[in-house]
């Protein structure tokens, strides 16, 4: 009983995560200029073609990519069967390295914040990509081990967008930064603190239970 309340507690949280992000994207799709963050971009940043298309499809997928990744870790539904994890998997993979990472990078020529955003916010998307895609080649291989371990460096990366955020509101309101201090910080605290803390669950056995837990049958081999 508490393993199944616990799991629907989590089907709710995402239910609800999934929702309150969609409600904070739906604005944008009015496709004005003045909506939230485009507001902080020029006249000539929102003309931009090149810029408009990255922006759109970044929102998009990264919502999409942030809920797969989420319910690629309930083991209820890797339970269920093989098919299912794969299927969402896939979604997640080609998600990222296909859409939400690329035009994370179109979004990072046009940051706020001079070229040390720039910088940051382009590394997080090709570290994004490449966490990805060592998950993908270790899936591939059968090298299960591996490829949870990177999924989950994968989706520290992907939850930066919240972290950011986060980060943000504890700096601005609590410790008193500047708004250029706060945001050139929180631009790379908010994908390398998730990368040092997803470093430090792996060492201490995060990745050996949710392998566990994806394949019971590997649970005696793998006990800690």
């Amino acid at each position: 009983m508490p393993r199944r309340l616990l799991l629907a507690l989590a089907a709710i949280l995402i239910a609800a995560f999934a929702g309150l992000m969609l409600t904070k994207t739906l604005p944008y799709y009015t496709f004005e200029k003045g909506v939230h963050f485009l507001t902080t971009k020029s006249d000539e940043t929102n003309d931009n073609p090149v810029f408009r298309l990255g922006f759109y499809v970044h929102i998009t997928t990264s919502l999409v990519v942030l809920v797969l990744g989420l319910l690629q870790f309930l083991p209820v539904l890797a339970r269920r069967g093989p098919g299912l994890h794969r299927q969402l998997g896939k979604g997640y993979i080609i998600g990222v390295l296909a859409l939400a990472a690329p035009s994370g990078l179109i979004l990072a020529r046009f940051a706020n914040g001079g070229l040390a955003a720039q910088v940051g916010f382009s590394l997080q998307c090709l570290v994004w990509w490449l966490c990805t895609w060592k998950a993908y080649q270790a899936a591939r291989q059968r090298q299960w081990s591996l490829h949870v371990e990177w999924m989950l460096r994968s989706f520290a990366v992907t939850l930066a967008a919240l972290a950011l955020r986060g980060e943000s509101y504890v700096m601005y309101y609590v410790f008193e930064t500047k708004p250029i201090e706060t945001y050139l910080t929180v631009t790379w605290l908010s994908w390398v603190g998730n990368l040092i803390l997803v470093e430090l669950m792996i060492e201490i056995g995060l990745g050996r239970y949710f392998l566990r837990e994806f394949m019971p049958e590997l649970r005696g081999k793998l006990a800690a």
